[in-house]
């Protein structure tokens, strides 16, 4: 069966990697719509997009992952930086405190002619350190958070903060790879 990875993420495709399938990339491209308000459903409605988009391209047996990240504080979901004063806004919102970052993640499945549909969301639980104006200047300057979920990416500089995690790190860095497999197992 082909899998096929339905994300432009560098992130995601070294992580699928790890699990060591073969896969292909073919990004979905699609316009992303958001109807749902918590965190964790919304992630889920992302990557059920991102999923379908590339599913209605493919034939024969195959299995397509989406996925979509975020960061949430307070419920609220903090998103990308739209530019280096939001990022400074961000990193000072999540300093000192425990925030979640939900990845959700969604499988579609085509075998002859049945089709089936599984999504599902994980948590992880980041606290950061407290960090001053200087290291969050500093960090922000470095232009590793301006393409990520919070503006931090704890694969990278941004590890330096990071007090204590709860749940799967993979997660944090965009796919939280054991209960990825433990879902593709079953397909």
């Amino acid at each position: 069966m082909r899998i096929i990875l339905a994300s432009a993420s560098p992130r995601r495709k070294e992580l699928l990697i790890q699990l060591g399938v073969e896969f292909e990339v073919l990004v979905s491209d699609v316009e992303e719509i958001i109807t749902e308000t918590e965190p964790n459903r919304v992630v889920e409605e992302l990557s059920i997009q991102k999923a379908e988009a590339v599913f209605c391209r493919t034939e024969g047996d195959v299995m397509v992952i989406g996925a979509d990240t975020v960061v949430a504080m307070d419920g609220k979901i903090l998103g990308k930086p739209g530019n280096e004063e939001h990022a400074v806004e961000m990193l000072k919102q999540i300093q000192a405190r425990e925030h979640c970052v939900y990845t959700g993640v969604t499988l579609y499945v085509r075998k002859g002619e049945n089709e089936t549909r599984n999504t599902f969301s994980e948590c992880t639980f980041v606290k950061f350190y407290p960090m001053t104006d200087s290291e969050i200047r500093w960090y922000v300057e470095t232009g590793e958070p301006r393409d990520k979920a919070g503006a931090y990416g704890i694969q990278g500089l941004g590890a330096r903060f990071v007090e204590k995690i709860s749940g799967d790190y993979n997660n944090v860095v965009g796919l939280p790879i054991s209960r990825l497999y433990q879902e593709i197992k079953y397909n």
